[in-house]
């Protein structure tokens, strides 16, 4: 005869998805302590199927960017092995530029996933549209180095794909935009 096993941990499961996805809405709201962040990323890492679960938006992810941006790297290197990657990066293609959004991608750029070439020329595009439209000239002097140093970042990670974005770097503004006063 067939016996009924109970498995006590489908209810400890939802509990600590719940609870997971509590933390990220708060780390998208506000920036967590170094030592919090660490749990969090630690928590994504060992469980990384209850992440999915957590159901976190593609469209909160700027927030999560800007407010914990090494939480945020935690959650798109896992993100970055679904079929719905696409729908991840997208949301940084098409914020503000800021210096987390950059560092971010630069991160991704490091680990071992391929950033779709696509998302990288549409984001270098957006880097460079941001600079030229910034307000005033000390900010967008700043901005302008910044993203001078993120392409530097970006030869040295992904060299052989570089060479599509070399015509739209050299056709760019970028270039008109005098470093110093």
């Amino acid at each position: 005869t067939p016996v009924l096993l109970w498995d006590r941990s489908v209810g400890e499961d939802r509990a600590q998805t719940a609870a997971l996805r509590a933390w990220l809405r708060r780390a998208s709201q506000t920036a967590l302590p170094p030592a919090e962040q660490r749990d969090l990323i630690a928590e994504i890492e060992a469980h990384p199927k209850r992440l999915f679960r957590a159901g976190l938006a593609p469209t909160r992810l700027p927030a999560l960017v800007e407010a914990n941006p090494s939480v945020a790297v935690a959650c798109l290197v896992r993100l970055l092995e679904t079929a719905r990657k696409h729908e991840y990066l997208s949301p940084l293609v098409t914020t503000e530029l800021t210096l987390h959004s950059m560092e971010v991608v630069n991160q991704l750029l490091g680990t071992s996933h391929d950033l779709p070439d696509d998302f990288l020329r549409l984001y270098v595009s957006n880097c460079m549209a941001s600079c030229t439209q910034a307000a005033d000239r000390p900010h967008q002097q700043r901005l302008t180095r910044l993203v001078c140093v993120f392409l530097q970042s970006l030869i040295r990670h992904r060299a052989p794909h570089i060479r599509d974005l070399f015509i739209e770097i050299q056709a760019s503004p970028l270039r008109n935009i005098p470093l110093r006063n």
